[in-house]
């Protein structure tokens, strides 16, 4: 899972970002409200750590144009302020969560983890595509009787391509969702995973395939 921390005192988010990185997340960082709001609109992210002052455009600002823009994802604000009014008017804005500065690491992680468990529950719990379904709880890939399970980045990306049935999802769809980071081998990752999911699709004697477009990407065939 990817968060983005926007935060504009930066050894502060980078403290984040290493706590965060510790429990297991691909985080990013931004230190001002334009270039978070870039890295936001990117739609790489699946939750978002605001801070509400900001240089620039502050953090209510952002996150209004991200709801009005079609960016849901969960957003907990940071903010200094512990007015009723500025949280009301923050969780009026969009937020899905606010704490106030200076917070306790673990209350952090326990938010973040709480928006990120009410993410996946409002995912559908097997998403289908063709003869294949996906069972979210045990990391399987099914049709009909037969079931394989998948690793983590196997599934990770499965799960990209059944989501988005229909269309082409690129490698840089993959590797910046997945790996959180753009070199060489994490693109040859890529077409290492998409093989072995081909043959377990095959395994499964499913009609689905996935289909290669060349120089852009890869999609689902076959339903």
């Amino acid at each position: 899972m990817k968060i983005l921390v926007v935060e504009d005192e930066t050894a502060l988010a980078e403290a984040v970002a290493a706590l965060l990185r510790k429990e297991g997340y691909s985080v990013e960082t931004a230190n001002d409200g334009k270039s978070g709001l870039g890295k936001a609109l990117s739609g790489r992210f699946d939750c978002m750590v605001l801070d509400v002052m900001l240089p620039g455009m502050n953090g209510l600002e952002v996150l209004t144009y991200m709801r009005v823009k079609g960016i849901e994802i969960p957003v907990l604000l940071l903010t200094a302020k512990s007015e009723v009014d500025d949280k009301i008017k923050g969780l009026d804005c969009g937020a899905d969560d606010y704490l106030t500065k200076p917070f306790v690491t673990g209350e952090l992680l326990a938010r973040v983890r709480a928006m990120t468990r009410r993410l996946g529950m409002t995912q559908d719990i097997n998403p289908r595509y063709g003869d294949i379904s996906l069972d979210m709880k045990k990391g399987e890939l099914c049709c009909g009787a037969n079931t394989v399970v998948l690793g983590r980045k196997e599934f990770q990306m499965m799960e990209m391509l059944v989501s988005g049935a229909g269309k082409i999802t690129t490698k840089e769809d993959f590797v910046s969702k997945i790996w959180g980071c753009e070199d060489d081998s994490a693109y040859n990752n890529v077409e290492v995973y998409i093989s072995f999911l081909r043959k377990k699709l095959q395994l499964l004697h499913s009609s689905v395939q996935i289909k290669t477009r060349r120089g852009i990407g890869y999609c689902l065939e076959g339903a």
